[in-house]
């Protein structure tokens, strides 16, 4: 679908989808324009500074509190929340080939697996990992999620997202974010699948630059939110909530995605990970994978993340005199790791599209024997690796696998093997 929207990252934006319908001058006057209702959400606590202060005012047909008890939902049978506790945490390395398809037609939301995970909603503090498979839209139905806000990222099959702010048209190597609590349906064409972040700590944010200065990386620009859209629907909906770990539902009479005009700097938004600014070493050895990070969730530890998004996309390689790809690492970090299309330069085979692997805290990995038989041997000449993008969601806490990760026949068991017949160093006698 053609789509318009407003570029930059955490702006405070205004959109209207009628003429006249946001108000001037305040934020909640004594009558809105055609008898619109005003709600605030929040994405902060009211008193947070105003650098970290996240809100958007919305002008609806009709005012969210009216609606009745949620109960519980049937749907979603994969879906796991914090704490993660029915399965223990190991120190074995993991690694999955994608997941297989639906035995029977499934939307987004009953087509989520949570594969690991860390913290728990209630601490504001950890994440959840989930891929999803779906085939059908969701047709009579929306989403929203209280726990955390979500970071899709398509590998097969475009989605479209219609969300209270507007609409999001999203493809593999794309992705979208929508915020804690707001709402949404997709839309799928085909057989679909692809990856999610449930981040339930700080906002996702650009990180800072430091030393390589103003420029670099995800330029804000290129963040794009959607301009005010709304349906006026009377056809039963059914709400899907995810609250405190539990999926939860109600019945409208009406479609919630009503917002005619809204204003502020908490809304969805898209990012196309090609126009990432890759920054790299012009002389030697292989650079942090931190710089590669998209988008990051602070925590109180300086320096230390709740959750990184980190990218390895097409880019040059030069350095000299040095071991191209990345080295064999132990890291205080926890890394789940997915492939959206092509090769990942650490791993010759057995790391597919649509697959995942995750190595937790302090677990030894870097490349597979062939990967690192042919690196040593190389002439290292300028080499672009192209046709690629993997990423990274990277957090503080070890991620606890789930029951179904650990017990699926798509868990590969021998993924250890890659790094077996490692010859010994000869040192001169």
């Amino acid at each position: 679908m053609v789509q318009d929207y407003l570029s930059g990252f955490a702006n405070d934006f205004a959109s209207e989808a009628v003429a006249g319908a946001l108000p001037t001058g305040q934020n909640s006057p004594q009558r809105v324009p055609y008898g619109l209702y005003a709600e605030q959400i929040s994405g902060a606590a009211f008193t947070a500074p105003r650098g970290e202060n996240r809100r958007s005012w919305l002008y609806r047909l009709r005012p969210t509190v009216g609606h009745p008890r949620f109960g519980p939902y049937g749907g979603a049978p994969l879906i796991r929340s914090g704490p993660f506790d029915e399965a223990e945490a190991g120190p074995n390395r993991l690694r999955w080939d994608p997941l297989p398809p639906s035995e029977k037609p499934t939307d987004f939301v009953d087509g989520l697996a949570t594969y690991a995970g860390s913290g728990a909603p209630a601490d504001a503090s950890g994440m959840g990992v989930h891929l999803y498979r779906a085939d059908i839209p969701m047709t009579g139905k929306v989403f929203s999620n209280a726990d955390g806000e979500l970071l899709i990222l398509p590998q097969e099959g475009a989605l479209a997202i219609d969300t209270e702010l507007g609409r999001l048209s999203v493809s593999p190597g794309e992705i979208a974010v929508v915020p804690r609590g707001v709402k949404f349906r997709v839309g799928v064409a085909g057989p679909s699948r692809g990856y999610v972040c449930e981040n339930y700590g700080a906002l996702f944010r650009l990180p800072e630059l430091g030393p390589i200065g103003s420029n670099g990386l995800a330029n804000p620009r290129d963040f794009l939110t959607p301009c005010a859209w709304y349906e006026d629907v009377e056809t039963p909906t059914q709400w899907v909530q995810k609250y405190q770990g539990r999926m939860w539902s109600t019945e409208l009479a009406w479609s919630p995605l009503d917002v005619v005009a809204w204003h502020g700097n908490f809304a969805p938004y898209k990012y196309d990970l090609a126009n990432f600014n890759t920054i790299g070493t012009v002389s030697f050895d292989h650079p942090d994978p931190s710089i590669f990070t998209v988008l990051t969730s602070p925590t109180d530890t300086p320096g230390t993340a709740n959750c990184d998004f980190v990218i390895f996309p097409p880019r040059w390689m030069v350095a000299e005199h040095t071991f191209r790809p990345p080295w064999f690492h132990r890291n205080i970090m926890s890394e789940f790791m997915g492939l959206i299309t092509g090769a990942y330069d650490a791993k010759l085979g057995g790391f597919v599209p649509g697959g995942a692997s995750l190595h937790n805290c302090i677990s030894h990995h870097g490349p597979d024997r062939s990967t690192y038989e042919i690196a040593i041997q190389a002439q290292n000449p300028p080499h672009k690796i192209d046709g690629t993008m993997a990423f990274m969601f990277e957090g503080r806490r070890p991620l606890q696998p789930t029951r179904f990760a650990l017990e699926s026949s798509h868990l590969q068991s021998d993924y250890d093997d890659c790094w077996s017949g490692f010859t010994k160093a000869q040192l001169p006698v």
